[in-house]
């Protein structure tokens, strides 16, 4: 029975439309994908067209030989070649002959150091290789993955750090040995991994060095808050720093539920958004490697993978520490009998002992959240309530808290540093407001008009973030770093899709591929541009 090209399972002839998936398969293909049914080195079957960037494509395909699903990688360079409708080979122009052969071995290079990687436990694995219709395939395993991002949903929008540990640090030793091999990946993001049927994490995406930065012949392909920051520069030289971000980003995922700010936009603002809760729930030098790894200066950030596992794991200090409390609460004291008259006993002891260690643990972590420099990259969180200041009487001459709702940050801020029996904690969660303008303080404590009767005051206060439903603002037309940068602003996550358009001009965006302007979206959704590869080339080839 044939196959629907759009799941792969069985269909009845006379049934154009699948009843698993719904998938047309009366239609074809659109150039310059393969056609459906394509036959590639004798046994791969191309189905759907998967997803695109600027130096490959990725197809479902089916292994006739063993009959498992895997996924079909093809060279496809965008403005390098010319396939015209149905065809199967690539054709490329005079003028562009050196730029594909380069393009082209630079792709089979790279995949020839992954397929080189002995231990595949945390990638997909490379199954194949080989050339035919002028260009490069790449085929890898496909079967019993589910995307990261789905799985983190199924289990509460986030990971805690015991269930996270297990899965990420293999993914540490891949990148390590990817390395070892002269190669990076660059692309490590929610988008590129999956989870297999076993709970573990694989690693998917690779593309070579070309697509992975600007200023290279192939349009780059740059996932938003995990692309470093050297990656949007020109010609900027990648190494093991940028996978490092990469991987740090893709684990702030997991155990927040969110993805840092894209690098250009922290320029402006390098602090990590993170709530007071998740900081609270997990431990100490986890939260510091996240902030070390993310880094915006390469110099600043964790250089090599050895330090990052090192970062990853409980300080030395750290775990002295519990293990005496642990080997104290264990101990069984002797007692003599003319002890036993005593109104303490020594098993009691030993548990006020186990309380002053732990009260010591205790103090020494608040000590390291005071001084380590995570606490103002992570918006200087305010991690408890503070305690209420009287009321002000009607004789009371002394000062009051001003009053600050409703004030911009920056007003606050100035005013704050204005004086100085004033300090300033900012919650880092915010709130969503229909009233309060974005970046206004909706609520603050101790509560405005109250007396400051020891001379001093800690101001804690909630910022606005604004309508929790945003309008999709009109990005026909606009260039994609423009229309992108507003979405930015408004709490979106963007994501862009390339396409041929004959209608909108090279590098424009066509539209929205899921909404449209106007709509009310929920801030912090991934919002897919349609972006425009102009008209496809008309001109004749050799």
């Amino acid at each position: 029975m044939p196959l629907c090209m759009g799941c792969l399972n069985e269909i009845s002839r006379a049934d154009a439309v699948c009843r698993v998936c719904g998938f047309d398969n009366s239609k074809s293909q659109q150039s310059p994908f393969l056609p459906y049914g394509t036959l590639l080195n004798g046994k791969y079957v191309v189905a759907k067209n998967l997803d695109t960037n600027g130096e490959s494509t990725r197809y479902l395909g089916y292994n006739n030989d063993n009959g498992k699903v895997v996924t079909i990688r093809e060279f496809l360079p965008i403005g390098l070649f010319d396939r015209g409708e149905g065809e199967r080979k690539l054709f490329v122009s005079p003028n562009d002959r050196l730029k594909f052969a380069k393009a082209m071995s630079d792709f089979q290079n790279y995949f020839d150091a992954v397929s080189a990687v002995s231990d595949t436990s945390a990638m997909t694995q490379i199954l194949d290789t080989f050339t035919e219709n002028n260009t490069a395939y790449v085929i890898e395993e496909s079967n019993d993955l589910i995307p990261f991002s789905q799985y983190l949903e199924k289990n509460g929008g986030h990971l805690e750090w015991d269930a996270a540990r297990p899965m990420f640090m293999p993914l540490v030793t891949l990148l390590e040995n990817l390395h070892k091999n002269g190669v990076g990946h660059y692309a490590v993001s929610p988008s590129n991994l999956f989870v297999s049927d076993d709970g573990k994490l694989k690693l998917s995406g690779f593309s070579s060095e070309n697509e992975r930065k600007r200023g290279t012949m192939l349009k780059s392909q740059l996932f938003s808050g995990c692309a470093a920051p050297e990656q949007y520069r020109n010609d900027e030289p990648l190494d093991i720093a940028a996978d490092i971000y990469g991987f740090t980003a893709s684990l702030f995922y997991a155990l927040t539920g969110n993805l840092p700010a894209n690098a250009k936009d922290r320029e402006k603002d390098a602090r990590l958004l993170i709530s007071t809760n998740t900081v609270k729930r997990l431990p100490p030098h986890v939260v510091s490697a996240l902030a070390n790894g993310l880094q915006m200066k390469k110099d600043d950030r964790i250089s090599d993978f050895d330090e990052l596992r090192a970062q990853l794991s409980v300080a030395s200090t750290v775990q002295a520490i519990q293990d005496e409390i642990s080997r104290t609460a264990s101990m069984t004291p002797v007692q003599r009998k003319e002890e036993k008259k005593s109104t303490v006993s020594a098993g009691a002891v030993g548990v006020v002992a186990t309380i002053v260690a732990l009260l010591i643990f205790g103090a020494a972590g608040l000590w390291w959240l005071g001084q380590n420099p995570l606490v103002g990259v992570f918006a200087k969180s305010a991690t408890t309530a503070p305690t209420q200041a009287p009321t002000a009487s009607p004789d009371w001459t002394g000062p009051v808290v001003p009053d600050y709702v409703g004030k911009s940050y920056e007003e606050v801020v100035a005013a704050v540093e204005a004086d100085s029996n004033l300090s300033l904690k900012i919650a880092a969660d915010g709130e969503y407001s229909d009233t309060v303008a974005e970046g206004n303080v909706i609520s603050q404590q101790p509560a405005p008009g109250e007396a400051m009767t020891s001379g001093s005051s800690v101001i804690y206060i909630v910022l606005s973030k604004g309508p929790q439903l945003k309008i999709l603002p009109e990005v026909k037309d606009k260039s994609v770093s423009a229309a992108a940068e507003k979405l930015t602003d408004l709490g979106f996550v963007v994501v862009q899709e390339v396409e041929y358009d004959s209608e909108v001009a090279e590098g424009k965006v066509i539209d929205y591929k899921d909404h449209s302007a106007g709509d009310k979206i929920e801030s912090g959704s991934e919002i897919v541009l349609r972006v425009s590869l102009g008209n496809y080339p008309q001109e004749e080839v050799y």
